[in-house]
């Protein structure tokens, strides 16, 4: 039997025995080895490159691997098979998306305030940030043979005292440890759990100083996970943390993800990769760094696309993306932490932020409760960016919303030197028109190399080669300069880091192909707003305000998204970037009992509007794949210097 020696960059090497003919990337998916894969391994976005150290692998030749860096030994895992024991050297890139996702920083001023801001926008709404859990501490007269009282009785009338509630409700999980939980602290305890309707349910026992009542906010994203554990009764934030999420080895798209599941133990092998590779890493972390018992944590709130739902709580995905595109559930009542193995108390009821669609989820409705365009006169216009795009348009009156196909391009998929925002990626980037030389901001400390661009800077490249006169509306090159290049077919590439500028020792460039992907995405991104604005018979100038929210939104330039047409040519100050919204939704649904019934009132009165069903969606799409559109006249302002 062959064995397969992973030797990971930066981290321990990995051994794995397989058969002759294992696919490499799927025995390194088994062995818990991180490759990246956005394609899920169909050899169209060659991103799985690993290098053979020593031994012999089946792998094609192809597009993504020069003659000259196959002979040095590099292969992509998905194209190879196991022909024997070798060794794979797997470059720190490859897991990057996994340990060093570059997300916001949740401690930082900014984010703060965007915490704040949604507080205040559900207070001033008449939304108060109240709950019923209670820790309460509690002394009782210790049993002898005159006072012959059962423990649950004794506990029951105390929290009666106490509470002065008419019913105490003490679960199996309380009821088996509390003999000896009363008896080793002296029936001096602290018991937690939560009061609502007169009825005190007792959630956990504890000794009397451990008075933390904790609540847990997370964002499953496609790409990224983020999480804040809170104290339930100040609503102050007591640790933050994010990670990738561990199914992008599954593919970077839902549908990757939905097909995944449908394999033979894959239902179990996509919920253990958000639940056990993921979630409880971080929830672990977070309840170390701010020195909380997980059992305390006593509420926990889930702001997630339809997708993801189905994926964390181990349900079928398969019909929600099968016409006529019905998922299993829009919301979830009565789901524990218990249930789906979370490290939390298991009697944690885990809130899930209604889904409204097929492909607008939780995430949207947790978004748009936290910007409070449902309390507002003026229409606004809320676009969450991430590995797909969601929209919604509205105001106090209606909700519309959509979901579009954008595909990966914004995370760097579908574009050949394209990464997710972890290190060494170009963000931002500003070409000197009459030189043609570009000035780079790159993620990581000031001395990073670029290795690659991530969906920020495909943008402001595209709308910098654009502007300068670099590329024509098609997206192909017609200026000739020191870094505008042709291979032997003639496609035309900008240069953006020679080999000797790179981290990787590789060219950067952007080619036409991909900057026809790039087009096709950002032209979803378009059309869905144009086609949502006409179903409810409103021209763009309409819009009042437009938010802008989710991770790539916060390293978006709004004038150069608007110069490639991406979104709609408005007065830039109409635009503001709304952060991470889901989690700010999700926070206000974990700290606030009435922020959770409005969130349910809020995604009850929006209608989703199916996008692959509209008879003008396509039309508008084809008409957006230019820069920035056919129709010139929609974007005046394009093209015009910074």
């Amino acid at each position: 039997m062959p064995k397969v020696i992973f030797q990971i960059e930066g981290a321990a090497e990995v051994t794995v025995d397989c058969g002759v003919g294992s696919n490499l990337l799927e025995l390194a998916r088994r062995a818990n080895v991180a490759i990246d894969a956005p394609c899920s391994g169909n050899g169209s976005c060659g991103k799985c490159r690993v290098k053979l150290v020593s031994g012999e692998l089946d792998s094609l030749r192809t597009r993504h691997i020069s003659d000259e860096e196959y002979e040095a030994g590099w292969r992509l895992s998905c194209c190879s098979k196991v022909t024997g024991d070798c060794t794979v050297f797997v470059p720190d890139i490859a897991s990057a998306y996994q340990s060093r996702m570059k997300t916001a920083d949740l401690s930082s001023p900014k984010e703060i305030a965007i915490f704040e801001a949604c507080q205040s926008q559900l207070q001033e709404s008449g939304i108060a940030f109240e709950n019923g859990f209670r820790a309460l501490v509690l002394r009782m007269d210790e049993p002898t043979l005159d006072d012959t009282m059962p423990d649950n009785e004794r506990l029951t009338r105390a929290i009666q005292a106490e509470t002065g509630a008419d019913t105490v409700e003490i679960p199996y999980p309380v009821m088996v440890k509390l003999a000896s939980t009363l008896r080793e602290n002296g029936f001096g305890v602290c018991v937690k759990g939560e009061l609502r309707m007169n009825v005190f349910r007792c959630m956990e026992l504890c000794p009397p100083d451990d008075t933390v009542i904790a609540g847990c906010a997370i964002d499953i994203g496609t790409t990224t996970v983020t999480m804040v554990l809170t104290d339930l009764a100040t609503g102050k934030i007591l640790a933050k943390g994010s990670s990738g999420n561990g199914q992008i080895r599954y593919g970077a798209d839902v549908i990757n993800r939905i097909i995944e599941q449908g394999k033979p133990g894959g239902k179990k092998k996509l919920q253990d990769a958000i639940i056990k590779e993921t979630l409880s890493p971080i929830i672990v972390n977070l309840c170390k760094a701010a020195g909380v018992n997980a059992r305390s944590i006593l509420r926990l709130s889930v702001g997630a696309n339809t997708t993801m739902n189905h994926l964390f709580v181990g349900v079928d995905a398969e019909s929600v993306r099968m016409e006529p595109y019905i998922p299993s559930f829009f919301g979830w009542e009565g789901l524990t932490a218990g249930d789906v193995r979370l490290p939390a108390n298991p009697l944690a009821q885990v809130l899930i932020a209604p889904n409204i669609g097929s492909y607008v989820g939780g995430d949207i409705t947790a978004g748009t409760l936290a910007a409070g365009i449902w309390d507002k006169d003026e229409m606004s216009l809320f676009i969450d960016l991430g590995t797909n795009g969601e929209l919604v348009f509205g105001n106090r009156d209606f909700l519309m919303s959509c979901a579009c196909s954008a595909g990966p391009a914004f995370e760097g998929g579908d574009i050949s030197c394209g990464m997710r925002a972890t290190d060494g990626a170009i963000e931002a980037c500003v070409i000197d028109k009459d030189t043609m030389e570009p000035t780079l901001t790159v993620v990581g400390d000031g001395d990073q190399l670029p290795v690659g661009i991530c969906g920020s800077g495909i943008i402001d490249i595209i709308s910098e080669l654009f502007r300068c006169g670099i590329i024509n509306a098609k997206g192909l090159f017609v200026r000739q300069g020191a870094r505008v290049k042709h291979d032997e077919h003639g496609m035309g590439r900008y240069v953006i880091a020679r080999a000797e500028e790179s981290e990787t020792q590789r060219e950067i460039s952007i080619n036409e192909v991909d900057i026809d992907n790039f087009v096709r995405a950002k032209a979803a991104i378009f059309s869905a707003i144009a086609t949502l604005l006409a179903s409810v018979d409103m021209p763009v100038e309409a819009i009042d305000r437009v938010y802008v929210a989710g991770g790539i939104g916060s390293g978006i330039n709004m004038k150069n998204a608007v110069n490639i047409g991406m979104f709609p040519d408005v007065d830039l100050e109409k635009f503001t970037y709304i952060g991470n919204s889901s989690l700010a939704g999700a926070y206000a649904m974990v700290q606030s009992d009435p922020a959770h019934e409005k969130l349910a009132e809020v995604a009850a009165n929006m209608t989703y509007l199916e996008l692959s069903t509209h008879p003008g969606y396509m039309d508008s799409f084809v008409a957006a794949c230019f820069l920035p559109h056919t129709d010139s006249s929609l974007f005046p302002h394009s093209r015009q210097e910074l």
